[in-house]
This record gives structure tokens, C-alpha cells and sequence, in this order.
């Protein structure tokens, strides 16, 4: 092995997916090898233990004096005797780090929600050493538009964190549904919203819990372009959306409805055992939607949009498969690969789930045991031996 480091270029976090993704990859690196991590950031951390804190602080220290090296000297480093693990976002740009530190391999993770890429987006994929795409329609979508050297590697779950646990009993008396991630058309709370509004008119002792909050506010407002909210989420001073407010707005009783907002990581596994069904009719995943996983990872029976990325973590029996899938049209942007789930089949899971809490839950317990095989020590195993020939 040649390579001596492998360096992150995004931020490690414990609130979105990608820093989560970034933060579990480092610290397994850190601990099981087989090559030393490097940080390019400063972490953003809400509640992470003071012993993974003090793990973390050497090489904080070492990211610090890189920067500042890179300050000081006005120019960008170059290391021969590190790769560097590009964040990819849409068509396949880079962080600005990507910039200022390149390796002696060059390496892209991409999850992509939008295709027909352009000449000048596969030539930036195709100047990489290899591309790792978060699912496998990503990778064989990526295949078929031109993309020379991509290959797939799952997100994992924290199995000491997420698992089967004993439930709160602080909503004994409802039927508690989960729905989770940023809010955007995308994500499909539109339809999570429609669905519940029906669901709830025949079970009033049904309750919605959301974890929606997103870090780009102005990427939620598309969510308007769907036929089945009437308005868009507001912010509020501190740039957080008001996501009761918009529930409100378009229809869900304010009895029937908890927001979350900002929760780390760590915090979600006690939010999720009390918790009787999740929902993601997410209309494109370019992963296997971590927020999912984790739902599942815990026993939670998950209804799940039978599309994209959502494939690689679904299987006959371990979760409520939204089957009916019909094409999208969106006027802003390529969208031919999303996919739309319909409402009434939404209910119609959550009603099975509903009438048959037995059923419902060896379904769940069967989605935490396809999780078992997907904890982060495996796949920062994984992702490390899908570029092993380049280290």
C-alpha cells in the first residue's frame, strides 16, 4: 500500500446524512484500518460522547495546520502519498476543498438524483481514478450514460445505536407514524402529508412524526410544485423551517402532529422504537436513504417507494413495498428517473399495519435482520476494498 492516508474532503456531522456517512467512515477507519483517515473540515457536532470528541482531536489538530499551511502559502497541496474521497454533488461538482487538496489518487462519491448528464459532467466523473456510488441504480445508471470506472457501496447503520429496543410508552395510547428526512419534492412529504390527512379522518388516534428539517431551506420550497399541498414551508429568524406551521397549513390537526427539528444522531433510536410504521415514498434515493435504514434497523415496519436506490435495502418480507410506481414530471429539472407513489396505496400499508400490529412487526423484525448485515465496520470495509487496487 502506497497510499498512507485517506482524506474526507466533507464535513463530518452528526444531524444529515452525508455528515453521518463522513463521521461513522472516519472513526471506523480510526479503529479497524486498514489506512489512517484525514479530515479536511471542521466537524459540526451536536452531541457525540466526549471519548469520540478526544478520538477526533488529533486529527482536528492536523486538519487545522493543513489549512493553515494552504492559507499561508496561497496555493493548494499535493500529496502523493494520500487519496482524497471526493464529495459529488450535482453533476458531479466538488466541495471547495476539492480544490485546494488533491491526492495522489483521486477518488468520487456521488448520489445522484438527476441524469442526462452533459459532456462536461461525465468528462469531471471520468477525470477521477474511480467513481463509488451510493446505490447500485446509481452505479448502473452511471455505467450506461458513460461513466468508465463506477462502482457501488451501501451507507451502514451504528448497530450499537440502532436496534430493536424497548419502546417509551409515551404515545401508548395512538398509532405513531415516522416520516423522516429534509423536506423537498424528492422526499415526498407531500404525499406523506395527503396520505396521513386520510388515514387520520378514519383513526383519529393516529399521530405523525416528522424529522424534516433541512440545512438548505430554499431547496424544501419545490415541494409546492406538487398538486397535493397548497403552500410553501416558512422560515423563521434563525433560517429554520417552520415545519408545524406548514403541516398545519395544509391540513393535519395540530393534535395529530409532532416536529422533531434538529436532532443528532444518537438521539433518533429512542425517537424510532415508539414508533408503529415509518413512510418514505421518496420519489428518488441516489443512496439507500440512511434515515430509512436506520427506521429498519431498529424493527420499525417501513412502507418504502419501490424505486432507485430504495431497491438495494428491500426484499419480499423485511418491509411494506409502495409497488405502484408512475413517472414524474417536474419543470424544474430532469427528473425521468423519479418515480411517484400513489396515496391510496399509502393508506392502504398503513391500514395492513394498522389492523395487523402482529404481521406488521415480524415484517419489522425482519428489516432489522437485513440491517445486521449493513453496520458501518462493514461497509467502511467494504468501500475500502472497492478502491483497494488504487491504495
Amino acid at each position: 500500500m502506497t497510499i498512507q492516508r485517506l482524506a474526507v474532503s466533507w464535513q463530518l456531522s452528526d444531524t444529515h446524512g452525508w455528515g453521518i456517512f463522513g463521521l461513522n467512515l472516519v472513526q471506523n477507519l480510526m479503529r479497524n484500518g486498514p489506512i489512517r483517515p484525514l479530515i479536511l473540515s471542521e466537524p459540526n457536532l451536536l452531541e457525540v460522547p466526549s471519548d469520540h470528541i478526544d478520538e477526533l482531536r488529533p486529527m482536528i489538530a492536523e486538519m487545522r495546520q493543513i489549512m493553515k499551511a494552504i492559507e499561508t502559502q496561497d496555493q493548494p497541496v499535493h500529496s502523493a502519498q494520500i487519496a482524497v474521497l471526493h464529495a459529488l454533488g450535482v453533476d458531479f461538482q466538488h466541495v471547495e476543498i476539492s480544490d485546494l487538496v488533491r491526492g495522489g489518487r483521486n477518488i468520487g462519491f456521488t448520489f445522484f438524483e438527476r441524469g442526462n448528464f452533459s459532456a462536461e459532467a461525465l468528462d469531471r466523473a471520468n477525470a477521477y481514478d474511480r467513481i463509488l456510488a451510493g446505490s447500485t441504480w446509481n452505479r448502473d445508471y452511471g455505467r450506461a450514460a458513460g461513466i468508465r470506472d463506477i462502482e457501488f457501496v451501501s451507507q451502514g447503520v451504528d448497530k450499537s445505536l440502532f436496534h430493536p429496543g424497548q419502546a417509551s410508552g409515551a404515545y401508548r395510547d395512538r398509532f405513531v407514524i415516522f416520516s423522516g428526512g429534509k423536506l423537498e419534492l424528492r422526499k415526498g412529504q407531500d404525499l406523506v402529508i395527503a396520505a396521513f390527512k386520510i388515514f387520520h379522518a378514519r383513526h383519529p388516534d393516529a399521530l405523525l412524526i416528522s424529522s424534516w428539517q433541512n440545512g438548505w431551506p430554499k431547496s424544501a420550497m419545490n415541494i409546492t410544485a406538487s398538486i397535493h399541498v397548497s403552500t410553501s414551508p416558512k422560515v423563521d429568524a434563525a433560517e429554520n423551517l417552520m415545519i408545524t406551521q406548514w403541516a398545519v397549513d395544509n391540513g393535519i390537526p395540530a393534535n395529530a402532529f409532532i416536529d422533531l427539528g434538529w436532532l443528532p444522531n444518537r438521539t433518533m433510536p429512542a425517537v424510532l422504537r415508539d414508533i408503529d410504521a415509518a413512510v418514505f415514498p421518496n420519489r428518488c434515493e441516489g443512496g439507500t436513504n440512511l434515515v430509512a435504514m436506520e427506521a429498519m434497523a431498529c424493527g420499525v415496519p417501513c412502507i418504502l417507494s419501490a424505486n432507485t436506490g430504495h431497491l438495494d435495502i428491500m426484499t419480499d418480507d423485511n418491509c411494506f413495498a409502495l409497488h405502484d410506481q408512475r413517472p414524474v414530471t417536474d419543470q424544474n429539472g430532469d427528473t425521468s428517473m423519479w418515480r411517484e407513489s400513489q396515496v391510496e396505496q399509502i393508506v392502504e400499508q398503513l391500514e395492513i399495519i394498522y389492523t395487523d400490529r402482529t404481521a406488521a412487526r415480524q415484517r419489522g423484525e425482519a428489516g432489522a435482520t437485513f440491517m445486521g448485515q449493513l453496520s458501518w465496520q462493514n461497509q467502511t470495509a467494504a468501500l475500502v476494498n472497492a478502491v483497494s487496487d488504487l491504495l
